[in-house]
Order: structure tokens, then C-alpha cells, then sequence
């Protein structure tokens, strides 16, 4: 092994004799130093980096086990083996439960110790590599995307796969998922990422204006058309097309779209002469498109030619912990925008986040979090800071695919609910009932409660039985016990 390429090895032996005796045998394979005092090994650790430390137990200063409780303390990652001539099977697991990775008593075998060194060296190996997958494969954020949820992980591979094909991509999701986003990640991960990145928002867009938007125009085509114009289209030759809510457009362009995605030709309004282009084309809807298709909204043949790779963007209610991570990014950018010192969220704010259902996703958190911020001052964001006017935004009006529509109160700077049906509701339900009425059966509360949270979750059983922190089986059985029950009183 050259010496470049050797692993470090600290060797912590007082007795000169057999230290000499140890680094003879390591300095072949490992790069070794010797410190013969406790002190001295905390200098050297100081100072060097190593693979390995190697320690007796008995040292003129200090225990070697002490050595070992500061390596675990500063180091933790650092393997220890602890030798002593002086071994019992107290001080073994004395050693053991201090984090040391083996115990060798004096006199060993080199064998063992090899095999010993080995064995930690091919675990080091072993989670440099998980460490790297985890930072390939867990990452928190993509481009502008940010997320650690296995969702995102899987948007982010599919986008690094996608990213370097010219094959259309169908970007799927609720409305303020970050659908844009992924579509621009995709474009900066293609060869034509030098290339132009034309938008265009079919929904925006006036249904009249809409073929000249896409193919241009030349000069007369139309009332107000006093010059020529290019469009999307050819604006977007070389690079990326991204069509956003392409559900939007009307069926007799779907047709001149079709055309332009199978031969790259197209022709301006009002002009004879076919334009050739080279495009990447990337589309959205928040509408479920195989709906669409089904009821004649969208062209079959179009679905095919843009479904080549689908990428769904999940809500955020579904990403757990990524609203935190979002919330905490939204914070800091917006902060720095309004020259304000907020640094975090409080505990009882997170809980609230995490609770709430987010019908608007990102969009929706994005402007909550910035209505804090300017209407508030600290250095944290609490409780008291949440807007105020907490309605009832029903949350499966934004899990209905077909709706296509945005959520209550999109757009404005919206409310946060403490939940949805949620633990708060639920319990200030069962304070605001308690009062001074009489004790009632265990059962009886028990009913009430359950179908409190029933209600509140609009039905949802198995979303109650997670606030109430119940089994899905355990409320479905004492429904059926509560209905037998009932069958029974009325047959008496």
C-alpha cells in the first residue's frame, strides 16, 4: 500500500517496548504514530486525522478509557480498540458500552488484531458509501425545489433521469405544488440548459390571443397585429416549451399543437410559410388528464404525445416533515426582504404547520409565512403571530382532481386553520362540552368524542383515527358494536 493511500493509525502505549513491537508490525500497512501518555494522544488528535486509534488501558496520566470517553465525546465516528494485559470481563463491557469498536488482552495474536483492523476499516468503507447514497438519494433540497420526503426524492430522480432526454414530460399536481419549479429543474438538468426557457400559462392567456401567443403572428393577421411577432414557439426553438395548465387550451389548438410536437413545424397566424423548430416541450395540469381525455376535454392523441415521462408533484400535506423545511427557507428569504430579525418558528407554530392540511400547498404557505413576517416583529414567529381569521377550508375540495379549480380563499393571503378537523378542535370540543353537566358513561363520551372527530374530518375516518391516535380497525369495530347495539334497543 503506498504511503499516500495508508489509513491513519494513533498508537496510545506507554511502554516503548511494545509500542515498538505493535508499530513494526502496523507500519507496513498503516500510517502509524505513537503517543505514550493520554495527553499526548489528545495532542496528536488534535493535530492529525486517523482511521484508527489504538489504545492500552493502563497510560501514566490518564486511563485509556478516559482517552476513549474523549473521543467519543469530540470524535464519535472515530473507531477505538482498547488493549490491556490486565483484561476482566467488567472492564470488557465497561469498554464496550463506552463506544469502544473491540477489546484485545495482552498477548495477542497479530492475526487478531489484523483481522480486528480490517473489520473497522471495511466499516468505515461501508458508511462513506451510505453517507454518499444518503446525500445523493436524501437530499434536502433540488435546484429550487426543497424537500427531504421520499416523494421529492423520487421527483428529484425521475427529473436527473428525465433531464438529459428530449422526451416530453407531464408534470401532474394540485395548484401551488411547485409544478413551475420542477419544470425549470428539469430544463437546467437538459443539454438545453443554455438554451431559452419560454412559459407560457395557458390559463392566463385569453382563448383569442392564444394561437398567436404559441405560433406568433405576421404584421395584419388581426385587428391590432401593426407588426409581425414571434411566438412561444419560436422563441423556445433550441430549448424548452413549458406550457403550464395546458388542460386550459381549447380542443381546435390542441390540433395545431399535435403538429407542431410530431414534425416541429408550425405556421405563424395569418401567414402561408412553414417554420421549423427544435423544442423540448414540458406541460401541467392540476387536473387528473386521463379525466379529461375520458370527457372530451383533451386530445387523446396529444395526452400520448406529451405523457412520455410523468412526474407527480405531491401535496404538501403528504411531505411531512418538508414543511418545516420549507417554512424555516420561506422565513429566512422573506426576513431578508423586509429587514426583520425572525430566525425560527416556535414550537407550538410547528405543530400547528404540521397539522394544518394545506389545501393550497406551497403557494398557500408561502404567503402565511410572509403575512407574519410583515405584520409582526422578533426574533421568533409564536403563536399569537398566525393570522386570526382561521375559517373552514374544506379540505377535500382541493383533493378533487377533477376540479381544476383553486382552493377557498386562493390567492389571498390565506388563513392558517389550526387544523382541519384537527387535535385542537377536537379538544377545545371536548373542553367546551365538559363545563358542569353530568358524568356520563365511559362509552357514551367515549361515541361522542369519536364521532366529534369523524365529523370534523368531514367522514374521513382513517384522518380521525390518526388525531385521535386510534387504530382504523378500532373505530371501525366499535361502529359495529354501536350499531349492533342500536339494532338491539329498537327490537326490544
Amino acid at each position: 500500500m503506498s504511503g499516500e493511500n495508508r489509513l491513519g493509525v494513533l498508537l496510545v502505549e506507554d511502554c516503548p517496548f511494545s509500542a515498538m513491537a505493535y508499530q513494526s508490525f502496523l507500519q507496513g500497512n498503516y500510517a502509524v504514530r505513537v503517543a505514550h501518555t493520554g495527553s499526548e494522544a489528545l495532542e496528536q488528535l488534535a493535530q492529525h486525522n486517523f482511521n484508527v486509534v489504538i489504545t492500552d488501558v493502563m497510560l501514566p496520566d490518564m486511563s485509556g478509557l478516559s482517552v476513549l470517553d474523549k473521543i467519543q465525546a469530540e470524535m464519535p465516528s472515530l473507531p477505538v480498540i482498547v488493549i490491556t494485559a490486565h483484561g476482566s470481563v467488567d472492564m470488557v463491557v465497561d469498554s464496550m458500552q463506552r463506544g469502544a469498536s473491540d477489546f484485545i488482552s495482552k498477548p495477542f495474536d497479530e492475526a487478531r488484531l489484523e483481522v480486528t483492523l480490517k473489520n473497522i476499516l471495511k466499516k468505515q468503507k461501508l458508511e462513506e458509501v451510505v453517507h454518499q447514497y444518503e446525500n445523493i438519494y436524501r437530499r434536502e433540497q433540488f435546484h429550487q425545489m426543497i424537500g427531504a420526503s421520499l416523494p421529492m426524492q423520487n421527483v428529484y430522480r425521475i427529473v436527473e433521469s428525465a433531464g438529459k432526454s428530449n422526451a416530453s414530460v407531464f408534470i401532474t399536481g394540485e395548484s401551488g405544488t411547485g409544478k413551475e419549479l420542477c419544470s425549470e429543474a428539469l430544463h437546467a438538468e437538459s443539454p438545453r440548459a443554455n438554451a431559452p426557457f419560454i412559459a407560457l400559462n395557458c390559463a392566463a392567456i385569453p382563448r383569442d390571443l392564444i394561437e398567436s401567443e404559441i405560433f406568433g403572428h405576421v404584421k395584419g393577421a388581426f385587428t391590432g397585429a401593426s407588426v409581425a411577432r414571434d411566438g412561444a414557439a419560436m422563441r423556445a426553438s433550441g430549448g424548452t416549451l413549458f406550457l403550464d395548465e395546458i388542460g386550459e387550451m381549447p380542443l381546435d389548438l390542441q390540433s395545431k399543437l399535435l403538429r407542431l410536437i410530431q414534425s416541429g413545424t408550425f405556421t405563424p397566424v395569418g401567414d402561408s410559410k412553414e417554420l421549423k423548430v427544435d423544442i423540448r416541450f414540458i406541460c401541467t395540469t392540476n387536473r387528473d388528464p386521463l379525466r379529461e381525455v375520458q370527457e372530451g376535454r383533451f386530445r387523446e392523441d396529444l395526452y400520448y404525445r406529451l405523457h412520455v415521462i410523468p412526474v407527480h408533484m405531491p401535496p404538501l400535506r403528504e411531505r411531512g416533515r418538508d414543511i418545516m423545511l420549507i417554512a424555516q427557507s420561506l422565513l429566512k428569504q422573506y426576513a431578508e426582504d423586509e429587514k426583520k430579525d425572525f430566525r425560527g418558528f416556535s414550537k407550538d407554530v410547528e405543530k400547528v404547520f404540521m397539522q394544518y392540511d394545506w389545501p393550497g400547498n406551497v403557494r398557500e404557505l408561502s404567503n402565511v409565512v410572509r403575512n407574519m413576517v410583515v405584520l409582526n416583529e422578533g426574533r421568533v414567529i409564536d403563536i399569537s403571530m398566525l393570522p386570526n381569521l382561521i375559517q373552514s377550508q374544506k379540505s377535500k375540495s382541493s383533493r378533487a382532481w377533477a376540479l381544476g379549480n383553486n382552493p377557498p380563499g386562493f390567492g389571498e393571503v390565506a388563513p392558517v386553520p389550526r387544523t382541519e378537523g384537527g387535535l385542537g378542535e377536537i379538544a377545545d370540543a371536548v373542553q367546551s362540552d365538559s363545563g358542569n353537566q353530568e358524568i356520563l358513561p365511559f362509552w357514551v363520551e367515549e361515541r361522542r368524542i369519536i364521532e366529534s372527530a369523524i365529523e370534523k374530518c368531514d367522514g374521513n375516518v382513517p384522518r380521525a383515527a390518526v388525531l385521535l391516535e386510534l387504530g382504523v380497525s378500532t373505530i371501525y369495530r366499535k361502529k359495529q358494536q354501536w350499531d349492533k347495539a342500536q339494532i338491539a334497543r329498537e327490537s326490544i
